[in-house]
């Protein structure tokens, strides 16, 4: 029988608190998290409890050793999103929310199959990757890491990852083990699919859905906010959320609230709408 930690899948996240559910749990909109390169589907958590409220959360997770393609990667997610939308209501709204590695992989999903996914939230894109000269010229140098020091170096890349101080101690571990389970050989992979990433301006301007490009201020690792101006500029139906104090892996910051940022900025609009419809039938 095959191993099921070594397919690429979907997790359910529960709650660490009950929810109230606005929704029966055929029609809530689905909310599909691409992580980043550590690609265990775990790091949303901070922002699980607000978003189960009002949606049916599914995390992708990559098997740690994988090496697939790009190709192979938006294949396998675009089948597990078409399972999904199987179920209950095939009507249901997709938000598809791409965070750093897991952004590109987002805006490759929309490209190839743009009819699955209703609204697009890219968190720190790693499609500003080609912007960054000491960025490639580091994930180049991981190959030639002693097996003994690439934990090493794991450890010494948290602060330029995360601002520390803004996530809670838990969530700092569950960092740090993530990124420790992606094996040396894995990150080198990685790191050369976000430098092998290229959508042209042609193709972001076919992007419809509705976008929201949320860039840290503070991103020591990315020109996150440059390539935000660059996104919103070419994507027709883009906005830009600047989070003036944080630093990269941002949703794990203890005052970064996902759910809200939608809800300010009437991204929910059409939802919070029909969610009124339900209640009062």
């Amino acid at each position: 029988m095959p191993n099921a930690d070594n397919k690429v899948r979907f997790l359910t996240p529960k709650p660490a608190k009950a929810v109230k559910r606005s929704y029966p749990v055929g029609n809530r909109p689905l909310f599909i998290f691409l992580p980043g390169m550590d690609g265990s589907g775990l790091l949303l958590r901070p922002q699980i409890s607000k978003l189960a409220d009002d949606f049916d959360i599914r995390c992708l997770t990559l098997p740690a050793d994988d090496m697939a393609s790009w190709e192979v990667l938006v294949t396998e997610t675009i089948a597990l999103i078409e399972a999904e939308k199987a179920v209950g209501n095939q009507q249901r709204q997709v938000y598809l929310c791409g965070e750093s590695f897991g952004g590109c992989l987002a805006m490759k999903i929309v490209l190839q199959a743009p009819q699955l996914c209703d609204r697009l939230i890219l968190v720190n894109p790693a499609s500003s990757f080609r912007q960054q000269p000491w960025v490639q010229w580091g994930s180049h140098l991981t190959q030639w890491l002693p097996p003994n020091l690439y934990p090493l170096s794991v450890i010494g890349l948290l602060p330029i990852l995360a601002s520390l101080g803004k996530i809670a101690r838990d969530d700092r571990h569950a960092l740090l083990e993530a990124m420790q389970a992606v094996p040396q050989h894995t990150s080198v992979w990685r790191l050369a699919l976000v430098r092998s990433f290229n959508v042209d301006e042609n193709q972001l301007r076919a992007i419809e859905q509705p976008t929201l490009v949320i860039a840290s201020c503070a991103d020591r690792l990315l020109p996150s906010v440059a390539e935000a101006r660059l996104l919103v500029k070419v994507i027709p139906n883009a906005e830009m959320v600047r989070l003036a104090n944080s630093g990269h892996a941002c949703l794990l910051e203890t005052d970064v609230d996902l759910h809200a940022i939608m809800h300010d900025r009437n991204f929910l609009t059409e939802f919070e709408e029909n969610r009124s419809l339900v209640k009062t039938q």
